[in-house]
């Protein structure tokens, strides 16, 4: 599989910044899924728009591969991200059922790129960069 960069977009059982906790198979409906990566959740501008992250559900939550587009902000994106600068990942859900502060639905919208997320285990664990000579940089 070709992408960039790969992380945890959320983490199952960790309370979010947000007070809520999302618990497993909360967004089972999206596996598989690719949606949009952006940067800080700004996802009203096309600008914003970094590349796509493809969605993969794990027991212990859900997991992006993320490949980064051929646009100036998007080659920011995969620079960044190379040099360690931004190391959290985020998403954005709506059609949210809770139960208390659990999430256990949703749909996933949107992944960001962020400074900091809501959720302490959304973080990228894998960099595998593709170069135009078809060689990778891990």
């Amino acid at each position: 599989m070709k992408f960039d960069f790969g992380g945890y977009a959320t983490k199952n059982d960790l309370k979010c910044s947000d007070g809520r906790t999302i618990r497993q198979g909360a967004f089972s409906e999206c596996n598989g899924q690719i949606v949009p990566l952006v940067w800080q959740h700004q996802h009203n501008d096309v600008d914003n728009v970094l590349g796509h992250a493809l969605l993969e559900e794990r027991e212990d939550g859900m997991y992006a591969y993320c490949t980064t587009n051929d646009t100036p902000a998007g080659q920011q994106a995969k620079q960044i991200v190379l040099h360690g600068d931004i190391t959290s990942l985020s998403i954005f859900a709506n059609h949210l059922k809770q139960k208390g502060n659990d999430v256990v639905h949703g749909a996933i919208r949107e992944v960001s790129l962020v400074l900091a997320g809501a959720n302490p285990g959304a973080k990228i664990d894998n960099l595998q960069f593709a170069h135009a000579d078809g060689t990778l940089e891990i």
